[in-house]
């Protein structure tokens, strides 16, 4: 199983009905044959004789759109197709039916062939029965620059919006449509994707990255091959620039970043930061990231543009009680401070005391951790997420700058414990950088005066806050003995041997009581010595070489 679908044939209504549950709709009779939804509060005896409907639908697989966007201030309902194809011609009648009051109804449709036609053919029934029915048809993709009929992209949904809102106002049906026709003009959308979506039941999908693919899965206008997000943002923003010059709508613009379904939320916010960047003042207000017109998981996303004229924004900034819409936000450099790392007992200070007996073996316990960084990563990839080496390495060279650029001192031992503890917990990732620190921070502060004693009262601090002890095949496996031997009065040879036997040992250690390999099954761990363990020999061995 690939994915959480049951039968391809109920993805749709399976869709509909979680939808209704969790909002306030009402949903067509399941046997009616037709998949519509309502706003639960909507009655064309009440709200339609003061206020325009306003529908939208299409094929489904867009979703949040269209049902995510029915409420006050926005749709008042939605006619759901199949995946990727249009609603009967039956359907949108039931709808038009449904809402349609005195003040009429307006019909928000995407230019898609089948759209047009079973919206168009069941305004024309709905208007010789006698109800008041308008059509907007939105073509915002500008993929296809010299065809005659454009695609409705994600655009759709600012013109959701707005009319929603006008509606609200309580204006009149022809008033409405024209908002809306004229928003539709001036917009302009397009999308790029590294691959096609996936249809329940299938698993073939394109895999190329294309310029202006359709959200009906449709290829798209031209092949690319960006090497970054920001390339990526470039290739879309260009054009739409471009076309929107062309259409006499100039900046400042609101732009809408739409996530086509595939996309990672870290991977929508990078694009929406070289979005910012790339338009600066030129884009003032921002709706998204977000999956809002979706083509199921395509790994792609879609940019919208409209001139952000005093009416569009108050529409778009208006209340509204449409469970997926993101809102509108006010783009503006974020205030910045300065922020204070360093304390009042600062263990990093320029010109520090120097003495090369202790520079020397730190330098070599440095380079084995830099030496050690792709087999404890491999380590790591066994029994956790595969950074143990990366992360000390990024402390080893923290604490390299520091003792290279003369900022740790290496005359006094106190001093230097505590500056390596303030180089790992400002530089090194992850809760090991953070143990650590309390190790060597708390030795520092120990009154002890052996370098033994000093780290054995910092590992005690180290056991208080991380949890672990000896057999829970954490560093301290390697830890303590090593420091038992140095307590013993052994020596670092037989320190570095003490370390070595206790990380081998954690090889046979099938069940780990701390750390992120708790969180794995004891087969995985059968045979592989924890990475921390490792890096602690290496170190002691380095230490041990040095003396």
């Amino acid at each position: 199983m690939q994915h959480f679908f049951n039968a391809p044939s109920r993805v749709v209504d399976e869709t509909l009905t979680a939808t209704a549950h969790a909002a306030p709709l009402r949903i067509a009779e399941p046997g009616s044959g037709v998949r519509i939804l309502v706003r639960a509060d909507w009655r064309r005896d009440s709200h339609g004789r003061e206020q325009v409907a306003v529908l939208s639908g299409g094929g489904s697989g867009h979703e949040p759109a269209h049902a995510g966007f029915i409420g006050d201030g926005m749709l008042t309902g939605a006619i759901a197709g199949s995946l990727f194809a249009s609603p009967s011609v039956e359907a949108v009648l039931a709808a038009i039916r449904e809402t349609c009051g005195e003040a009429g109804c307006l019909l928000v449709v995407k230019n898609y062939t089948g759209d047009r036609l079973n919206f168009g053919l069941a305004a024309e029934r709905a208007r010789g029965e006698g109800l008041k029915v308008a059509m907007v048809i939105v073509g915002d993709d500008i993929a296809l620059p010299d065809t005659a009929q454009p695609r409705g992209l994600a655009g759709t949904l600012l013109v959701h919006k707005v009319a929603g809102h006008h509606a609200r106002q309580g204006e009149s049906l022809e008033s409405v449509r024209q908002r809306a026709e004229t928003l539709s003009r001036r917009m302009a959308s397009l999308g790029m994707a590294l691959g096609g979506a996936t249809l329940p039941g299938q698993t073939e999908t394109r895999h190329d990255a294309e310029l202006g693919l359709g959200i009906h899965n449709e290829p798209g206008a031209r092949r690319v091959a960006p090497n970054d997000a920001d390339e990526a943002m470039g290739l879309v923003l260009a054009p739409l620039c471009e076309a929107l010059s062309r259409r006499d709508a100039a900046p400042p613009w609101v732009v809408l970043l739409n996530n086509l379904g595939g996309c990672s939320t870290q991977e929508m916010a990078v694009l929406g930061a070289s979005l910012i960047a790339r338009l600066g003042d030129d884009a003032t207000h921002l709706i998204g990231p977000a999956a809002l017109m979706t083509s199921l998981d395509m790994p792609g996303f879609s940019v919208t543009l409209a001139p952000a004229d005093d009416d569009l924004l108050a529409a778009l900034d208006a209340p509204t009680t449409a469970p997926a819409w993101p809102g509108l936000a006010r783009l503006q450099p974020p205030a910045t401070f300065s922020p204070r790392l360093d304390s009042d007992d600062e263990a990093l200070r320029d010109d520090a005391p120097q003495d090369e007996r202790l520079a020397a073996p730190l330098r070599r316990a440095l380079d084995a951790l830099d030496a050690a960084r792709e087999e404890l990563d491999a380590l790591d990839a066994r029994s956790g997420d595969g950074d143990a080496g990366s992360s000390l390495a990024e402390g080893a060279a923290s604490v390299r700058r520091a003792l290279t650029s003369r900022r740790l001192d290496t005359a006094h031992p106190a001093a230097l414990l505590a500056g390596i503890g303030q180089c790992l917990a400002r530089d090194m990732g992850g809760s090991s950088g953070v143990l650590l620190s309390i190790l060597f921070t708390a030795a520092a502060a120990s009154d002890d005066a052996t370098p033994a004693a000093r780290l054995a009262a910092g590992i005690e601090r180290l056991q208080v806050y991380g949890g672990a002890s000896a057999g829970d095949r954490t560093m301290l496996d390697a830890l303590l003995p090593a420091i038992e031997a140095l307590q013993d009065g052994q020596g670092w040879q037989a320190a570095a041997r003490a370390a070595r036997q206790g990380a081998d040992a954690t090889a046979d250690m099938h069940q780990a009581r701390a750390g992120r390999s708790a969180y794995v099954p004891a087969e995985s761990l059968d045979g592989v010595v924890d990475p921390g363990a490792e890096a602690v020999a290496r170190v002691f061995a380095a230490l041990a070489a040095a003396d």
